[in-house]
């Protein structure tokens, strides 16, 4: 059992004196009105137990502390919930806003212990969910949840307009919009709008520069959480996405999906003007230059411009006089 903070003590002892104040009073109205008192042996009795407190029932005749073991006998001063302790002595502090537990390795706050247990796997790193198809971990038990739907046959949520499925009903939602073109968060740099307030929080850091992810090897910082993950496996040489046909393995999904192409020999960019296609869409890009004619890559020497970067890179080794080798 964790001790109490100097807050949580101060809290127990302002409300434990509140309880005893009130309790004396309505024995002095009931000694007014002729009413004999019986003592009761288990009240103003205070057990502490992971933070919380609890206060036996008043009675006339002395109960047995278990009498409400399982029981929900007080009623919250705030709404029609019940409770198992009296509300007034801070058991229910919901409506409140307290929040007396701190985990003592960042002082962060919370109302439940419940809460302060999640939170306490962030610093120790305990994962006691585990999936039963994959074997991955998690911290709580409704992260597991979500998870699983990842899996054949769990995922619950179908999109209406193309049937596709998705773990949770937030994802469906989200992917839903792509059929409505509904984009609500609008970027107030360049105006760009976005799906989400996540993509756009995103984007958002193209202007400020902002990278808030740094490698612990290196010190190379990223945009997104994703893409210091796959900068990590660099260091790590972690490759945990495998091709089903041969074999080969690859850092990201994206770049096993575009290997599988290979295999599979789709093409799924197709170019408007002469239906030529190709398996990713940065080909497709640099082929579409050929009908506009646009040139993006220009030479500071010499003003020439190039429709590829590889060809301006190219062009550079005139002006350095290095030698290029096939």
């Amino acid at each position: 059992m964790k001790p109490l903070s100097v807050k949580q003590e101060e809290i127990i002892k302002d409300e434990t004196l509140d309880f005893r104040e009130n309790q004396k009073e309505r024995e002095n109205s009931k000694l007014s009105h002729g009413t004999v008192q019986k003592s009761d042996p288990y009240s103003d009795m205070l057990v502490h137990s992971d933070f919380t407190i609890s206060v036996s029932c008043e009675s006339e005749l002395p109960q047995p502390r278990t009498a409400h073991i399982g029981t929900k006998t007080f009623q919250c001063p705030e709404s029609d919930k019940c409770l198992s302790v009296n509300a007034s002595l801070g058991k229910h502090r919901v409506h409140r806003g307290e929040k007396v537990f701190a985990c003592l390795e960042c002082e962060k706050c919370f109302r439940t212990t419940g809460q302060l247990t999640v939170h306490g796997r962030i610093h120790t790193g305990e994962k006691p969910y585990t999936c039963c198809e994959c074997e991955k971990c998690f911290r709580t038990n409704s992260d597991l949840t979500v998870h699983e739907r990842i899996h054949p046959g769990k995922k619950q949520f179908a999109c209406s307009e193309c049937g596709k499925c998705f773990g949770t009903k937030r994802n469906v939602c989200i992917h839903e919009k792509i059929h409505t073109g509904e984009k609500l968060f609008a970027c107030s740099e360049c105006e760009k709008c976005f799906r989400t307030k996540g993509q756009l929080t995103v984007h958002e850091r193209f202007h400020t520069g902002e990278k808030p992810f740094a490698c612990s090897e290196c010190g190379k910082c990223f945009r997104t959480k994703g893409d210091l993950t796959v900068h990590e496996r660099t260091h790590t040489g972690e490759k945990p996405f495998a091709c089903s046909e041969c074999g080969k393995c690859f850092r990201t999904k994206g770049e096993l999906t575009v290997h599988e192409r290979i295999h599979t020999g789709e093409k799924p960019f197709a170019c408007s003007e002469c239906d030529k296609s190709f398996k990713i869409k940065s080909e497709l890009t640099v082929h579409e230059r050929i009908h506009t004619g646009e040139k993006p890559f220009a030479c500071s020497e010499c003003g020439k411009c190039f429709g590829t970067n590889c060809e301006f890179t190219k062009h550079k080794h005139v002006h350095t006089g290095e030698k290029q080798f096939a």
